[in-house]
């Protein structure tokens, strides 16, 4: 008797349809877990580009959670029709003490579709500049740059920042319409050095490391200006003298690739001093101090 009892407990919990939609649910998670291990291995094997792999990767995972959620709301659906009463009655409560969280998902809505900025870009968000390496629904990640290191240089830090603040902060954007930078070098020249050949060559120089760089960026500018109301600046490097009590200041103001700006000041110093060093016109200025009375 208590033998038949228990086969029919038995009999009911293994034939019980919600331990059957249960077993359901499971199953077919690990299914699609499988399919979509399977693919991702598959395009991984065949896609060069890291940022097409890692785009790829979020996309299959983004369908893979997709399609068991929507399995769960069509097992389930039954039930949730009566639970519509208390979604509403809990909705405001909800949004009060979740806004930050809804500002976040906003956010993430607006970097997608706005053209805020993308994976692999160099943006300056929240007061943090950096690369960005992953939008997530709440979060954007960063490797950042700068902070203790001189440079646009990596620090080892990777920053997790809150897509609200896309509706706080301004976002400034180093690599989108022109991934390009204008940047400034200033080199002290004594008085009466020739003017005219320190400019030839500061030119030269500049013209040797950057004409590359100031070539692929003169199609992105045209666009820029045709596409936004923007001055049609000079791209072209070119150089500037101010002069004041001590000596005459040289400026050579040229276009660099936004994530070589360190290393393309460092080649055009280096040029720019050794061709100071073999000419006799021209000389170096410094602060000196004369000491006049004791």
């Amino acid at each position: 008797m208590v033998s038949e009892q228990i086969l029919n407990e038995i009999y009911k919990l293994i034939f019980d349809p919600t331990i059957g939609k249960i077993v359901s649910l499971i199953v077919v998670g690990i299914i699609i877990l499988l399919i979509k291990k399977s693919v991702i291995n598959y395009f991984n094997k065949r896609i060069t580009s890291n940022t097409l792999k890692y785009r790829t990767r979020k996309s299959i995972n983004f369908i893979a959670t997709f399609v068991f959620v929507l399995g769960v709301t069509v097992t389930y659906n039954e039930k949730l029709s009566g639970l519509t009463m208390a979604f509403g009655v809990a909705g405001a409560g909800i949004a009060f003490a979740l806004q930050e969280v809804i500002a976040s998902i906003a956010g993430w809505a607006a970097i997608s579709f706005g053209d805020f900025f993308k994976i692999g870009d160099r943006v300056q968000l929240g007061g943090i500049r950096g690369d960005v390496i992953d939008i997530g629904i709440l979060r954007t990640t960063m490797m950042e740059i700068g902070g203790w290191v001189d440079g646009d240089l990596y620090n080892g830090r990777i920053v997790r920042i809150s897509n609200s603040f896309v509706f706080k902060d301004p976002v400034f954007n180093y690599s989108s319409e022109f991934p390009f930078l204008w940047d400034e070098i200033t080199i002290p020249i004594r008085h009466g050095s020739d003017i005219d050949k320190t400019k030839e060559l500061m030119q030269s120089v500049a013209n040797h490391i950057v004409k590359d760089i100031e070539d692929a960026s003169l199609d992105k500018w045209s666009s820029l200006v045709n596409k936004f109301m923007v001055e049609d600046a000079r791209v072209r490097n070119m150089v500037t003298m101010t002069a004041n009590e001590n000596w005459m200041n040289f400026t050579l103001r040229y276009v660099v690739d936004y994530k070589q700006r360190r290393i393309t000041k460092d080649k055009l110093f280096t040029g720019i001093l050794k061709g100071i060093e073999l000419d006799s016109k021209i000389t170096l200025a410094c602060s000196t101090l004369e000491i006049t009375k004791v």
